[in-house]
């Protein structure tokens, strides 16, 4: 390819170097994937107002995420197996992430360890955690993320059950994964991929296997996995995580008015708008159609970040202006790693700053902490009119 111009660029070359089970565990959603295209689909319904003869000089786009300096208000949010893209794909990421200026956090479902990450990196990176019922396992991982020391955790909200997503079971995507010959002869074609993992010792969950009871293998990873996400998970339960932390918290998957207000009540340090990239409730809302109603209720109670159907620098500044803090971007950077590992990461970051940094110049802004609703055109009727 002559020239990598847009995230769909590296999206078609992530596609051609990795196996189809793990290219469609990044591009799918659940059920009828309602949910995973309106994402994006939505953030085509903003328009933004031109202004011209406005002095475009000495623009900057460096801000502030719960606190600390980043050099745009981006995040790579956290996604399983991220290993299995690009080999060692999450020290990769992280030091992309690290180099540019922006915050890392890591899944608990990552391939890589906490400590495998830490050793790679020279900054402080953010750790997201689900809401499990171990609690002697929880606080291991806890202890684990402060020795390497983790600035953030990043509790997720919204996955007691999992949404069931249909690629993943045609593909055999599961924990350890099951290869039909469909997907044996995919590997067979992705040679280099292959030769890349072979190089590396990190194949599996290094965060689970080895650290949780029972799991000393990958076989045994399945079973714990079915037991361990809390059904019962309430807002006590929550607290209680928080406080077994005992650091900056962010709560991810906050959807609702109500559930924001609870989350600021409890003392987040931020909240993460986010439907978790389509992959959960099918047939709910975008995040970046919830995101006014949970503006109004509290935005000046706590800081308010934006995940899922981030794919582009305008879409950055139209979240921005609707007023969140930050966002996150997922799949934009997973098709960077799947494209060409570390070196994609960094495109991908260059590609969204680029768009976000001249988008923002041609509105008449030069400083995106000044960015408001007024660059905007929104539908009247853009948060639905619901009986």
């Amino acid at each position: 390819m002559a020239a990598i111009t847009t995230i769909e660029d590296l999206k078609r070359m992530h596609k051609r170097r990795t196996p189809k089970m793990f290219y469609d565990y990044a591009e799918s959603g659940s059920w009828t994937e309602q949910t995973f295209r309106e994402n994006t689909s939505d953030f085509d319904k903003i328009k933004f107002r031109q202004r011209v003869a406005v002095d475009m000089t000495n623009r900057t786009t460096a801000t502030t995420m719960i606190g600390q300096e980043v050099s745009m208000p981006v995040a790579l949010a956290p996604v399983g197996l991220t290993g299995m893209q690009s080999a060692d794909g999450e020290i990769k990421a992280a030091r992309a992430a690290e180099k540019f200026g922006v915050p890392f956090c890591l899944s608990t479902m990552s391939i890589c360890s906490i400590e495998d990450v830490a050793a790679k990196t020279e900054k402080p990176f953010w750790f997201q955690v689900y809401t499990l019922k171990d609690d002697d396992f929880m606080k291991r991982l806890f202890d684990r993320a402060r020795a390497a020391g983790c600035s953030a955790v990043v509790i997720t909200l919204d996955l007691q059950i999992m949404g069931q997503r249909h690629k993943d079971l045609k593909n055999g995507l599961s924990a350890p994964p099951k290869f039909t010959l469909a997907s044996m002869a995919d590997l067979a074609t992705k040679w280099p991929w292959g030769i890349e993992m072979l190089q590396t010792k990190r194949r599996f969950f290094g965060n689970i296997v080895g650290h949780a009871k029972g799991v000393s293998n990958p076989a045994s990873l399945a079973s714990w996995t079915a037991e361990a996400f809390d059904h019962a998970l309430d807002w006590e339960r929550v607290a209680e995580l928080m406080k077994m932390w005992g650091g900056p918290v962010i709560l991810k998957g906050i959807m609702d008015a109500d559930d924001a207000r609870k989350a600021a009540e409890l003392g987040a340090d931020a909240i993460v708008v986010s439907n978790h990239g389509g992959r959960q409730l099918d047939g709910t809302v975008s995040s970046i159609r919830a995101l006014p109603a949970i503006m109004e209720a509290v935005g000046d109670k706590v800081e308010v970040h934006l995940d899922s159907g981030i794919r582009s620098g305008q879409d950055v500044l139209k979240a921005i202006a609707m007023g969140a803090k930050g966002t996150y971007i997922g799949r934009a950077y997973v098709n960077g790693l799947g494209a060409m590992g570390q070196k994609g990461v960094t495109k991908a970051l260059e590609i969204i700053h680029k768009e976000l940094d001249t988008t923002m110049a041609l509105c008449g802004r030069r400083d995106i902490n000044n960015v408001d609703r007024d660059i905007l055109m929104v539908p009247e009727d853009f948060e639905g009119r619901w009986a």
